[in-house]
């Protein structure tokens, strides 16, 4: 049996869905942000199924992002719980405060190289700094990589990851049952967003990741798993995965598209294309959204429809080929 414990977060995207494995070894997936609230509320989703923190003998985290992460060390501290994660999330982890200050800094030059104004990105660096109180470091003591299995009594789960929303992301597949567990990498009512991330190795700005282009080659792949049953990270169960995902592939083929309209009429920064896009969101939500931006614009550069122009002032603008 595998429950649902929706855990209250502060942003958002509301709840996130933790998960409580009834087998053995007693397994919890993910733990929700760093709060008195979501604590007192997962005790309490706990305790409806006959169960504490202390029951816990593992804890599975499917990616970095602090609303999955930030409850693990209080939990494990408390159980004696294993901590289960990709390896190359380990280090991460456990120097939390130093990932997300590299994160920031990573972040940062992204956005003053596509043209996001400096009072912005200042702005925006306080928020994240505000927020990292929501996550929390934590001792990692198994890791996992693409294909290994989780074993449990009464079944097995593949290690597959699914790289996109985060570097990390991980999903864990019961095969015998055609479940996955999914963490973000795919909601039923919202697109999982491709945050433009530093690599889990370290990285600069001038060689970021495509997000969007990774996120479509792990969509993908899950597509091509027969499932009954996807249990996301976020809001409902998933029973459809297939034409879901289609769906998501049409979208940004739609966005990239109207992106394209956009660059014709002139060359512009991709917080300009933003704007166009999405108004004063753009502004509020200037990470987020340039993120949305260079993930398609990425689609078009692979496709030779645009190309990358940088001024004097090492901003990027993109042009029709």
């Amino acid at each position: 049996m595998i429950r649902c414990l929706p855990v209250p977060t502060p942003f958002a995207v509301g709840r996130v869905n933790v998960y409580l494995v009834e087998d053995d070894p007693l397994t919890l997936v993910d733990t929700g942000p760093n709060s008195g609230t979501s604590l007192t509320t997962l005790e309490s989703a706990l305790a409806e199924h006959g169960r504490r923190v202390e029951d816990l003998e593992r804890i599975v985290i499917t990616h970095q992002h602090i609303d999955h992460i930030g409850l693990v060390q209080i939990l494990a501290d408390r159980s004696g719980a294993e901590v289960v994660a990709l390896e190359p999330l380990k280090p991460w982890l456990e120097s939390y405060r130093e990932g997300m200050e590299a994160e920031d800094v990573f972040s940062e030059a992204i956005m003053a190289r596509n043209g996001i104004p400096q009072d912005v990105r200042m702005a925006l660096r306080s928020v994240s700094v505000a927020f990292r109180a929501w996550g929390a470091a934590a001792t990692v003591t198994q890791t996992v990589r693409e294909g290994d299995t989780i074993e449990f009594a009464d079944r097995s789960w593949a290690v597959h990851h699914r790289p996109g929303h985060t570097p990390s992301d991980t999903v864990f597949h019961d095969a015998q049952r055609a479940e996955l567990i999914a963490g973000d990498h795919l909601i039923k009512r919202i697109s999982s967003n491709p945050l433009i991330s530093r690599p889990l190795g370290g990285g600069d700005a001038h060689e970021r990741p495509q997000a969007l282009v990774i996120y479509m080659q792990s969509l993908a792949q899950t597509r091509e798993m027969e499932l009954t049953r996807v249990l996301a990270g976020h809001g409902e169960e998933i029973h459809d995965h297939r034409d879901l995902i289609d769906e998501r592939f049409r979208m940004h083929e739609r966005r990239a598209r109207k992106l394209l309209k956009l660059i014709a009429e002139r060359p512009r920064t991709a917080y300009e294309l933003a704007q166009a896009m999405w108004g004063n969101v753009a502004v509020t939500q200037a990470y987020l959204t340039l993120s949305e931006v260079l993930g398609h614009v990425d689609l078009l550069l692979n496709d030779g429809h645009v190309a990358e122009i940088t001024d004097d002032d090492a901003v990027v603008r993109f042009t029709v080929s």
